[in-house]
């Protein structure tokens, strides 16, 4: 009986755990979804370069949301500083732990408040 009430609860548990993800993957999938370079007047761009070649504008569902980030000083290969503004975390919930900026040979950029585990990938 005891064995069976365990089991109930681990799972019980593991659904919880999953409907509390899905809110925050879904948001990251909207904004890593559609990163790109903003490209003169065609409105679309989730992520524009703004006046620095470190600043950006981290934009969801075309102009409804919008936050700034900046890339900061090198820390070493690939990896550098990051400023979140602190309205971020209304764009994507958990973004404003982000203290670091992982760029990858590929292009891929990973924002991470260790340097190592991404909180959100944009490519």
């Amino acid at each position: 009986m005891k064995a069976r009430f365990e089991a109930r609860r681990r799972a019980s548990n593991a659904r919880r755990d999953r409907v509390k993800l899905i809110p925050a993957l879904m948001a990251a999938a909207a904004v890593a979804g559609g990163v790109q370079p903003f490209h003169g007047g065609s409105g679309e761009s989730i992520a524009s370069e703004t006046a620095s070649s470190s600043s950006y504008r981290l934009t969801a569902n075309g102009d409804e949301a919008a936050c700034a980030v900046r890339r900061g000083a090198n820390m070493s290969d690939g990896l550098s500083l990051l400023t979140v503004a602190p309205n971020c975390r209304k764009l994507l919930p958990g973004i404003e732990r982000a203290k670091f900026w992982r760029e990858e040979a590929d292009g891929t950029v990973a924002f991470s408040a260790n340097g190592i585990d991404p909180i959100v990938t944009f490519s």
